[in-house]
């Protein structure tokens, strides 16, 4: 196993790995009722003794600097390594920059949520941890049924009762212990971290378990190597709790701390504008909270759990971050499949509504090479798109009929 140690991102106190650890043992004692949890760890690497072979990527989208033993203990299935596909042009008018489309629907269980789910399912898997329990609206939780399924592990899953309800049957199906609970995201975390306490469970969540970033961060590695080892000019991100984002920027910094790469991608975080609690209050001094209304529900979240984490990345790394309306996520979703083939959920299209409304406002480099991460398939949430998803009237079988609607 590769060296490494865990670091809060407030305080700045540091812990050795001998142990589970979730949230650093001081800072999450003072945060506050309505505001971002405190704490949160980040992942650090002896970056002087990691021989710099380990730079080539394997093919399981995996690189040697993972808290984990071996890949073996890794589910046995294909996660990561997804497609990305080059589009020269949208609505028939080719582009003067580069456009790429990273396709995470294409994980086990149809979202990037598989990547964290991989790592800490392995890691547990090396612990002789048998039971892993997650709060999710949806997709992190049937990322986890599925990815535990696939290696022999039983998961615990509580959903707030409105999650949509293609992904509840994922997670029935899959196997899982699904608990719905009354209220929202926030409240089904609450209780799932209650729980992790209470009966000494492993607990998955996002922004709580530092080993979720770490599996994330594998989607930067993947993107520096089909960029022909390069680094993209901008990447558009949803973001929610800020987790994806802050796993994005982990993965192109430890390639820097390598010396793999000599200069970091400008990473921008787009949010819905009814669901901006992460980037309305990056330069707040008081965090207010506006109550989240968005039908982009992957991303739907009153307290953003990485807050500190993400404002720290993208204040390091001159990030930037964009809003678009809910309108704009539909509109995009309606684009995105016409024109590629690629048919995302409200909370992916939101990436590209955010790239598409970047570039009216600010415009792209030319030869410039831009990415959007579409993170979820569309079939996740097939109620988002029903106001365009009606099905025409039967006809008879008459050539006639036919004729008449098809205005041949």
């Amino acid at each position: 196993m590769v060296e490494f140690y865990y670091k809060c991102v407030d305080c700045g106190k540091e812990f050795d790995s001998s142990k589970l650890r979730y949230l650093c043992d001081e800072c999450s004692n003072y945060s506050k009722p309505g505001t971002p949890p405190k704490g949160v760890l980040k992942t650090v690497y002896n970056f002087i003794s990691i021989n710099k072979t380990f730079k080539q990527l394997k093919k399981s989208g995996f690189i040697d600097i993972y808290p984990i033993e071996n890949s073996e203990s890794l589910p046995n299935l294909r996660v990561g390594q997804t497609p990305m596909y080059s589009i020269t042009s949208l609505d028939n008018e080719k582009m003067p920059f580069e456009l790429f489309l990273k396709d995470d629907s294409q994980n086990p269980t149809y979202s990037f949520k598989d990547r964290a789910s991989a790592l800490v399912s392995a890691y547990a898997k090396e612990q002789q941890i048998n039971t892993i329990i997650t709060a999710s609206t949806g997709n992190a939780g049937s990322s986890l049924a599925g990815i535990c399924a696939a290696n022999n592990q039983k998961a615990i899953v509580m959903i707030p009762e409105s999650a949509p309800i293609a992904k509840l049957t994922q997670i029935i199906m899959y196997g899982a212990i699904i608990i719905p609970v009354k209220g929202s995201y926030d409240d089904a975390f609450d209780l799932s971290v209650a729980a992790t306490e209470e009966f000494g469970l492993y607990n998955r969540n996002t922004a709580f378990n530092p080993l979720t970033i770490e599996g994330k961060k594998s989607v930067a590695f993947e993107l520096f190597e089909q960029l022909n080892n390069s680094v993209p000019d901008m990447i558009f991100v949803p973001v929610g709790d800020g987790v994806i984002i802050s796993g994005v920027y982990k993965g192109f910094e430890d390639l820097l701390m390598l010396g793999i790469i000599d200069k970091m991608p400008k990473i921008v975080a787009v949010q819905a504008e009814r669901s901006d609690n992460l980037t309305r209050n990056l330069y707040s001094v008081n965090f207010k909270i506006n109550e989240s209304n968005t039908f982009a529900d992957s991303i739907s979240v009153d307290i953003p759990r990485n807050f500190y984490m993400t404002k720290e990345f993208i204040n390091l790394y001159d990030g930037e971050s964009i809003t678009v309306t809910d309108k704009q996520i539909f509109e995009a979703s309606v684009s995105l499949s016409k024109n590629t083939g690629l048919f995302a959920e409200p909370a992916a299209a939101a990436a590209f509504a955010g790239f598409l409304k970047y570039g009216h406002s600010e415009g792209f480099g030319e030869n410039s090479k831009n990415v959007v991460l579409l993170t979820g398939s569309g079939l996740k949430d097939i109620n988002a798109v029903k106001s365009i998803a009606q099905i025409p009237k039967a006809i008879n079988p008459d050539i006639n009929e036919l004729k008449k609607i098809l205005k041949l």
